[in-house]
């Protein structure tokens, strides 16, 4: 399978944030998945290790925007590039070609993909896969959107997001173990 993984840009070699996405990295190619990444630092450089240091395979999707905006290249343990222009053309790539999606901790760039993958899933541009949202803090973010906005929100749109404390969970509901 392809996975997808969303995650922050912030953390840091050593901090258990950048440790946990290693280690997702570590699981996914263990099992013999594909990862893509956003190619660049944080969550994405984690995953990316792990993955590569597996012997896995690692597709890190780029885009000139971001390197603009931040300079950055891709990180040293992506296999393949896939280059766009705009950020927009990056997420597509990233949502489209997967066959399952796990977000771990990150800011608005995170929440924009989990967001943009479950609204194409529920208006059926996406063909359902699983989305997987690691740690308390996006159930915590999920449960007040489903409280404060639940007239919005039925039942069968929020059974699009499944929720993991660890990664190890995630990467098991993910491919479906």
């Amino acid at each position: 399978m392809n996975v997808t993984v969303f995650g922050g840009a912030q953390p840091q070699p050593g901090t258990s944030a950048y440790e946990e996405a290693y280690r997702l990295g570590q699981i996914l190619a263990g099992w013999g998945h594909t990862v893509l990444t956003g190619g660049y630092i944080g969550t994405m450089e984690a995953v990316s290790r792990g993955a590569a240091e597996t012997g896995g395979h690692v597709i890190g999707v780029t885009c000139v925007e971001i390197e603009r905006w931040r300079p950055v290249g891709v990180n040293r343990w992506v296999k393949e590039e896939r280059r766009t222009a705009t950020l927009l053309e990056r997420l597509q790539v990233l949502i489209t070609g997967c066959d399952a999606a796990i977000a771990l901790p990150g800011g608005p760039g995170t929440l924009t993909e989990i967001a943009l993958t479950w609204n194409l899933m529920i208006v059926e541009s996406l063909p359902p896969r699983p989305l997987v949202l690691v740690g308390e803090g996006w159930q915590s973010v999920f449960d007040q959107l489903f409280r404060s906005l639940s007239v919005y929100i039925p039942d069968r749109q929020r059974d699009y997001l499944r929720f993991a404390g660890d990664v190890e969970t995630a990467a098991r509901i993910a491919i479906g173990h």
